[in-house]
């Protein structure tokens, strides 16, 4: 079945309805630009509270090597997701220091996208339309022989026919998953209830 990852976890409340939505991961974001930034420690504090078998990732954007390091040796995170302009060197130097997955995200706009993302060192790639867009891409153009993560307008709405069809190895909301700016506790129900009732047919 298709993992579930809802990100940009903010509040406590976030973290009280993710343990009881139960998705696969949720995502901090530690880009400072982000309207969904948080600190290390206030980080700290929400994957305190985070039901252990839910995974926290930590979304970075051309962040220091030391940050991300930092993080993942505190036990903040235990995978990393990578937005930025991050080449091999960056994870190459990045693996010399960490242990934990890493997920390297392709803003997907030609099949010269996909090649590149199919081609990332990384352990995972993510599929997006670009950063935050709330818009999907032109999903027609995935052929990749790979596992990906998609992300990139998802909604309550329309991601059960789109896991169902396109199948991913996890799928990836965020914005979709809000009201008036915060994460919306029916609305990431309804998200994981599509995605999960896809996967029964």
């Amino acid at each position: 079945m298709t993992k579930i990852k809802m990100c940009g976890l903010s509040r406590p409340c976030d973290i009280d309805y993710a343990n009881q939505v139960m998705p696969d991961y949720v995502g901090f974001v530690f880009a400072e630009k982000s309207k969904r930034y948080v600190s290390p420690e206030k980080a700290y504090e929400l994957r305190k509270n985070l039901d252990s078998k839910i995974i926290p990732v930590g979304v970075f954007v051309n962040a220091e090597t030391d940050l991300i390091i930092k993080l993942v040796q505190n036990k903040i995170i235990d995978m990393v997701q990578l937005h930025g302009t991050e080449d091999k060197a960056y994870i190459d130097l990045l693996r010399k220091s960490v242990k934990v997955p890493i997920i390297q995200a392709f803003v997907i706009k030609s099949e010269k996208d996909i090649k590149k993302a199919e081609n990332s060192v990384a352990d995972y790639i993510l599929l997006d339309s670009g950063l935050g867009s709330g818009k999907t891409f032109d999903h027609s153009l995935i052929n990749i022989n790979r596992p990906y993560f998609l992300a990139g307008g998802l909604t309550p709405e329309n991601v059960g026919e789109i896991s169902g069809r396109l199948q991913p190895y996890a799928v990836d909301a965020s914005s979709s998953l809000e009201t008036d700016g915060h994460k919306d506790f029916n609305k990431m129900i309804a998200f994981a209830e599509a995605v999960r009732k896809k996967g029964l047919i």
